[in-house]
This record gives C-alpha cells, sequence and structure tokens, in this order.
C-alpha cells in the first residue's frame, strides 16, 4: 500500500504515515484497503490522492473502464509439464459479444509468478481450458447464445484449431447455447461438461434448460458426432417457494454415490442461497430433477461457482462468492464483495472454511467467476475482479477491469482463523448495491443480465 500523506499544520513538508496490518495469512489485502479509506477520510487535508490499493493476488491482464471491454470469463488448465495457462472473453459496449466475440490466452511459466499473452481468439466466449491426452482444448459458444465449439492447441496454446464444419470443432451449430469456464471432468470411460440452452430464445435467464455435454475419452473430440447432450431440463417460476429466477453455469460432479450430478447456480431473491442438484444418467442422455429435495442451502449460489473433488481430504471444495453477514441482503448475486473457500463431504451440506479475499465496497468491488485447480497442497485460481486502478476503477462490481491469479496455499489447513477480517457492520461501504432508488438506471447492471 502506498503512504498516506496527511497536510499536518505548521509542517514545511506532508508526513507519510504507511499503515502496517497485523500478520495472518489472508489479512494483509483487506485491512490495506479498509484502514487506507479510513485514514484518508480522517485527514484533515491531502495534499495529492492517493493511488489506488494494490490489485489483490498478480495481474494477469487489465482492461479499463473506459474501454468498455470488461473481462469476463476466467479460465485456467495446467498443462502436462506444468506450465500454467489462464484465458478471459470480453463483454461489454465494444465486445462484439452477441455477434463474434474474442478471447485472450496467457501462459506463465513460474507457477503464476509472470504471464505473457500467446493468442487472441475469435469467436470464443464463456469458454473452458482442460487438458485431455497431453492436449489443450478450449470449449464454449462462439458468442453470446452462440453455437458450441471446440478447439485443440498442441502447443500450449499458442495456435488452435479452427471450428469450421462438424468434424473440426462445430459441435453444436442450432445457437441459443449459454455456459461460463465450467469444470470438464472426466468419469467412467467419459468426458462430461455442463451447459445450458435458452429455449425459447427472449430474455436473460429465466428460459435456460440444464443439460449435460458428454465424449468418450478416446474419441476424437473435434467431431461433433462424438458428443452426447442431457436433454435440456426447463426450471419452473414456481419451485423454491416461487424464489426461482433462473438456474444456470452447472458443474459436471460425481456424487459419493456415484452418479452423475449437473450442480447449478440458482437466481434467487432472497439472500438464501440455494444450488440446484440436476441428476444425469449414466448414457449423459436424460436429466431429471425433483423439486422438492433437489435444491440445497449453498453459500454463493447466486453467483458462479465451480465444485471439485479432493480424494485426499475427501471432501468437495469450491471457492464461492459468498455474501458475508453484514451485507446479508435480497438480491444476492449483485453481492460479490468476498470470496470464501467451502467444502461439504456430501455435496447436501455445505461449510464456509475461510475467507480469502474481501472488499468493504459491494458497488464497484467484485471478486467473481472463479475457475480455480488442485496443485498439490494449494488451490491455485483465476479470478474476474472488479477493483480499483488509475483510471478511476471499475464502473461497478459486475463490469470487472482486472484478471488476476491468485495462490492459496495450505488450502485443507486454512480455517476461520486464517480468513480476511470483515466488518461486523457494513458501515458506509456496506450498503448493499442497486436497492430501489438507491441508483438511476443508467448506473446499474441490467438486473436480467447479472452473469
Amino acid at each position: 500500500m502506498k503512504p498516506i500523506r496527511q497536510g499536518i499544520p505548521g509542517a514545511s513538508r506532508p508526513t507519510s504515515q504507511t499503515v502496517r496490518p497485523p500478520g495472518g495469512r489472508l489479512a494483509a489485502v483487506w485491512l490495506a484497503v479498509w484502514c487506507g479509506a479510513r485514514l484518508a477520510g480522517q485527514a484533515g487535508a491531502v495534499d495529492q490522492p492517493a493511488a489506488p490499493d494494490p490489485v489483490p493476488g498478480v495481474v494477469i491482464a487489465h482492461s479499463p473502464r473506459a474501454s468498455g471491454l470488461y473481462i469476463g470469463s476466467p479460465s485456467l488448465a495446467i498443462l502436462d509439464q506444468g506450465d500454467y495457462v489462464a484465458s478471459h472473453d470480453f463483454f461489454g459496449p465494444n465486445s462484439g459479444e452477441f455477434q463474434s466475440a474474442r478471447s485472450r490466452v496467457y501462459r506463465s511459466a513460474d507457477r503464476g509468478k509472470t504471464w505473457r499473452q500467446v493468442s487472441e481468439i475469435q469467436g470464443a466466449f464463456w469458454s473452458s481450458l482442460f487438458v485431455h491426452r497431453g492436449a489443450l482444448y478450449l470449449l464454449g459458444p462462439d458468442r453470446h447464445h452462440g453455437n458450441v465449439l471446440l478447439r485443440r492447441s498442441l502447443d500450449g496454446g499458442a495456435t488452435w484449431t479452427s471450428p469450421t464444419n462438424r468434424l473440426t470443432g462445430l459441435l453444436r451449430e442450432d445457437g441459443e447455447y449459454h455456459c461460463a469456464p465450467m469444470p470438464v471432468i472426466e468419469y467412467r470411460g467419459r468426458l462430461w461438461r455442463g451447459i445450458e440452452r435458452r429455449q425459447p430464445p427472449v430474455a436473460w435467464g429465466i428460459n435456460y434448460r440444464a443439460g449435460m455435454l458428454s465424449a468418450p475419452v478416446a474419441a476424437d473430440l473435434l467431431d461433433a458426432a462424438q458428443w452426447t447432450h442431457a436433454e435440456f431440463l426447463p426450471s419452473d417460476r414456481a419451485w423454491n417457494g416461487g424464489d426461482m429466477g433462473a438456474w444456470l453455469e452447472g458443474n459436471a460432479v460425481v456424487a459419493p454415490d456415484g452418479e452423475m450430478l449437473d450442480i447449478l447456480r440458482v437466481q434467487t431473491k432472497s439472500p438464501n442461497e440455494k444450488a440446484a442438484l440436476v441428476h444425469i444418467s449414466a448414457d449423459g442422455r436424460k436429466a431429471t430433477f425433483d423439486p422438492a429435495t433437489g435444491f440445497v442451502d449453498f453459500p454463493g449460489g447466486a453467483k458462479k461457482f465451480a465444485i471439485r473433488p479432493d480424494p485426499e481430504s475427501k471432501l468437495y471444495w469450491s471457492l464461492a462468492s459468498i455474501v458475508a453477514e453484514p451485507y446479508r441482503a435480497e438480491n444476492p448475486g449483485s453481492i460479490r464483495n468476498t470470496l470464501a473457500l467451502t467444502c461439504s463431504s456430501n455435496l447436501v451440506q455445505w461449510t464456509v472454511r475461510c475467507l480469502l479475499l474481501h472488499h468493504p465496497d459491494v458497488k464497484r468491488h467484485g471478486f467473481q467467476y472463479v475457475d480455480w485447480l488442485f496443485d498439490g497442497a494449494d488451490i491455485v485460481a483465476v479470478c474476474r475482479t472488479a477493483y480499483d486502478d488509475e483510471t478511476g476503477g471499475a464502473a461497478n462490481f459486475h463490469d470487472a477491469n482486472f484478471l488476476t491469479f491468485h495462490r492459496f496455499a495450505n488450502f485443507r489447513r486454512l480455517t476461520m482463523a486464517d480468513s480476511v477480517p470483515v466488518p461486523r457492520s457494513g458501515g458506509a461501504f456496506g450498503r448493499p448495491p442497486f436497492t430501489d432508488g438507491e441508483t438511476t438506471a443508467a448506473a446499474r447492471p441490467n438486473p436480467a443480465q447479472t452473469q
């Protein structure tokens, strides 16, 4: 954190005061932000504007809000030889996301300490990186509600195949597909990946139908005929006691009993966040859901989350944008200022183990859409981060201006005692964003598109 300069009567020059946070593995980021803001507010005069607080993690990419290009869809893969590969797309008014979206790919040879861009891909949106049998793949639509494309790279992301037809990676060409960078997993001789389809093709969210793509592990994955999809299952606004805005961004997860599940984010008005557990048949062709039993309490369930099983701890883990207690309010999908490590032994009861990242402001700061992987005793992650920068910071929590990399060391040992601190009351920073009458319509993201 830069020293905070305060004007002191009678002094010939400003003195500097450096805020030194107390010890703790995760406390420094939050205290630097919170204490700096408080001290700056207490100063009688400020000789010069304080520089923006350092962005948490390692910055992979930055896109100022004035560009009209916002950073979305972080994805992460680890190559067989150990290098990390990350990707993101652009959304926003200057992105072309509704015609042909653009993604960038980055590589790190030093375990995430430094990154360099290795390629840019036209026609890639909401896409997942994954490694299979020595090759790197990128799977997702070509645009907002577009066709499903798969690309392959044999040189770590520098060059990619062109999905021009059904033999070269054009997996589905009937459009209206939706997803996020969700896990691609291998189970019982097949690869699995959650996906949704908008049917009928109007509005955001409410017409998304939950589904699952799968293909044999030994198949030519670029051949569309090798991929099966489960029937796309609609949701019902009457479910969850009438609080069912949408389900989306499903995770392929193997349950403790061996059944394949599609675990989806649930858009709710209530602060009691949920996830939905959709059952997928063994052949990957049928999806079923029981609204009486299929909803589970899930911290951060109103935002995108990824779930992965850990053979060592025998737990399922997630990094989720939870709502810390001082910020608890309706429309939790719009509160993304706290990232937490969560876990479960059975996918039904979830525990918040540690608060990893936090900023006291909910309006223009967010840690969201995190993709992550196990790396030995650590979790490595990439995050769509809305934060301060030299040009005035993010426009709002949603329209992120950074792609950041994070390493959470010895994650299995983390507890709430290791958390970044969160104020007991939200105070001036803690009012929930975009409540009725708080902002003008021009200042808030479209509530129907809190992607």
